[in-house]
């Protein structure tokens, strides 16, 4: 449904052209200082300004209105709102009957009979990612773990010293490329993960493909494992602490985290509204007809949602880590 998690429990809510879209926080602990300059930051990481990046801007002014008091979580949910203000629905009115090509336009009218706000993708939009990313920088806040994330490619680009002049001829042919990212934290524990359903591996794979335009996730070497042995595969290890020799695995065996860094590589599909014209089924005249978009977006998605899936990877560490510490008695 709409919530994640069990001990550190998130709900989002809204759509991308509604008045407002946000999160309610469960499971919080209290007496946790809530620096909201780092939320801040992180929603700045988020935002469009780069090339190939979209010219809706939204200022992601947050209001918290409960569960935080003199700068510190009180045990109660966290509600965090932020406004959209900068909209355009008028740019979606004949995306109704003529829907986008690799968008969720037709399966969600069938899903919804036609009642689910189609402005500007509206629940399936990636406007809802600002509040995932909201979440995840409170979920820093109690995990130990220190996490990061890197653009490692755009469309056939691997050399990003080019990628402004890449996205330039991209947009100038009304196209959209995607992306590798990779994400990783690292001064990991051992032990994170609820085998068997509950795997930490698992609870990645399920929060990342939750997030709008993920379509591949691996762990470690990932689908490169294929073409190993196990005797090259395995991660030799040298020392009491677990350390290994090599990290094929990205940090989880059996589903467990083995205190090795956590790497995960995440795969972002080209962007499906485009400028370029397509050919595609028009619901009201019955025919294939050429569909012109219109609107606001990016070229390359993935050039700035690398702090979405570095926060949303918090936000299963935190749910995780807090089971875990139930785990420990005195």
């Amino acid at each position: 449904m709409n919530s994640y998690g069990r001990f550190f429990q998130v709900t989002l809510y809204g759509e991308s052209h509604q008045d407002a879209i946000g999160v309610v926080i469960d499971g919080m602990p209290s007496g946790i200082l809530i620096d909201e300059s780092k939320i801040k930051a992180d929603l700045v990481k988020r935002q469009p300004g780069a090339i190939g990046t979209t010219p809706r801007k939204e200022a992601d002014e947050f209001r918290i209105t409960s569960g935080v008091f003199n700068g510190y979580s009180t045990g109660s949910p966290i509600h965090l709102m932020i406004e959209n203000k900068n909209i355009q629905s008028k740019d979606y009115e004949h995306l109704k009957k003529h829907p986008r090509p690799g968008h969720a336009d037709f399966a969600a009218n069938v899903k919804y009979r036609g009642f689910q706000d189609y402005r500007g993708g509206g629940r399936f939009s990636g406007r809802l990612t600002a509040a995932l990313v909201a979440a995840g920088a409170i979920a820093k806040m109690i995990i130990p773990f220190e996490l990061s994330h890197k653009l490692l490619q755009v469309g056939n680009l691997t050399d990003l010293t080019l990628i402004d002049e890449y996205l330039e001829e991209v947009s100038k042919l009304g196209d959209s490329v995607g992306g590798l990212i990779e994400v990783k934290a690292t001064n990991m524990i051992v032990g994170l993960g609820e085998p068997f359903f509950n795997k930490l591996d698992s609870e990645i794979g399920k929060m990342m493909f939750s997030i709008p335009a993920v379509k591949g996730v691996e762990i470690g070497v990932g689908f490169d494992c294929l073409l190993m042995k196990g005797s090259t595969y395995n991660d030799e290890i040298i020392d009491v602490q677990g350390k290994t020799k090599t990290n094929h695995s990205g940090g989880v065996t059996g589903g467990l985290s083995n205190g090795n860094d956590l790497v995960v590589k995440v795969v972002i599909k080209p962007t499906s509204s485009i400028q370029k014209e397509q050919e595609t089924f028009n619901f009201d005249t019955g025919k294939i007809e050429s569909l012109e978009i219109g609107g606001r977006h990016d070229v390359c998605i993935a050039r700035r949602v690398g702090i979405v899936l570095e926060n949303a990877l918090a936000i299963v560490l935190a749910d995780l880590y807090l089971i875990q510490k139930s785990y420990i008695t005195k």
